[in-house]
């Protein structure tokens, strides 16, 4: 049995052009990034939120007020798809706009690597939080990033241009800003810490 996969829009830069929602078994969004779907005439199964910034409230669609001041929106819809029992989620709209809400996602994604398998989708390319062992396909010549946050460490790569060997990248110090794929597959392995991969075509 296939994996079920969402879609989740938070209420960053939304996407120029709408991926094949037919591949996903959900679709959801923070009550923010709700207008957007409403103008492109798609309907969620569900959107949460506090629902300060949403004046006309859908009747037709699932509604989870979730008023916790303590934790943002992204964190308290992932609490729900958890719930719900969704494991991969491909986030668009977690970039762009306001630069705080996109580094405050990626120190969620961090807080959530343990339960839930995180893609993020922009309209430049696609980013996840890399594991210990990480494999990407059908990547020659795309740019590929690796960026640590704020440290990884024994880093080591195969099929990119500038490969590293048991090498630490420190937020700060070194990171790995526009490598290169020279292979249509790339291995990344690293021992400690957090390692964010940014891939653009």
């Amino acid at each position: 049995m296939k994996d079920k996969k969402v879609f989740l829009l938070l209420n960053g830069e939304p996407p120029k052009s709408i991926p094949d929602l037919s591949d996903y078994d959900l679709i959801c969004a923070t009550d923010g990034a709700y207008q957007y779907l409403a103008k492109n005439t798609i309907t969620p199964h569900f959107i949460a939120g506090d629902f300060d910034s949403l004046q006309n409230i859908p009747n037709h669609i699932e509604v989870i007020k979730t008023p916790n001041q303590d934790l943002t929106d992204f964190d308290k819809i992932l609490q729900i798809l958890l719930d719900k029992g969704f494991s991969i989620i491909h986030v668009y709209g977690a970039s762009g706009n306001e630069q705080d809400h996109f580094l405050g996602n990626l120190n969620t994604a961090i807080q959530w690597k343990e339960k839930l398998k995180l893609t993020f989708f922009d309209n430049y390319g696609r980013y996840f939080l890399a594991d210990k062992n990480t494999f990407i396909s059908n990547c020659k010549e795309n740019v590929i990033s690796l960026i640590p946050f704020p440290e990884a460490k024994n880093i080591n790569t195969k099929g990119l241009q500038y490969h590293l060997q048991n090498e630490d990248l420190v937020f700060g110090k070194r990171i790995g800003t526009r490598n290169k794929a020279i292979e249509n597959e790339v291995k990344i392995t690293f021992k400690t810490g957090n390692l964010f991969i940014f891939i653009n075509p």
